[in-house]
């Protein structure tokens, strides 16, 4: 009998900061850290890259649009839940087209500017690591592994 492979699920986030401060969705009605701040995020579909999956999900998630060519990777996570593992792909643009606003009300009820060095308290724990590694230039975090 063969083996089952081991699997792990990709997730794209967008790091979004103007002027000192950082955009910060507020997770609703998901059941995963509901009432926790993150970043606009998603996961890949198949059929699609990681940069191709992070224009998909923000648009669907912000209406804002970004140029695939412009997104740059800051960092990696590997990242342990109850039931699964996952990699963490978190992305950066310097450019982007619109402006910032809530698409999935259902799935969030906050999408809010905050200052790099006033964030909220209910920050998801595993973004809150992915913001001072990226702070202190720390491509890779290995989080609870």
């Amino acid at each position: 009998m063969e083996k089952e492979r081991f699997k792990i699920i990709p997730s794209v986030y967008l790091m979004l900061i103007k002027d000192d401060k950082i955009l910060l969705s507020r997770r609703y009605n998901t059941g995963f850290h509901d009432g926790e701040y993150s970043f606009p995020s998603g996961h890949l579909e198949g059929n699609e890259n990681f940069k191709q999956a992070l224009v998909r999900e923000i648009k669907e998630e912000t209406s804002i649009e970004l140029d695939p060519a412009e997104a740059k990777l800051i960092h990696v996570m590997n990242r342990r839940e109850p039931n699964e593992e996952r990699v963490d792909f978190f992305f950066t643009v310097e450019k982007w087209q619109g402006e910032p606003k809530i698409m999935e009300p259902e799935k969030c009820d906050d999408l809010s500017w905050f200052p790099l060095d006033n964030l909220p308290d209910n920050l998801i724990p595993y973004i809150k690591k992915a913001i001072n590694s990226f702070l202190k230039n720390k491509f890779y975090q290995p989080n609870s592994l």
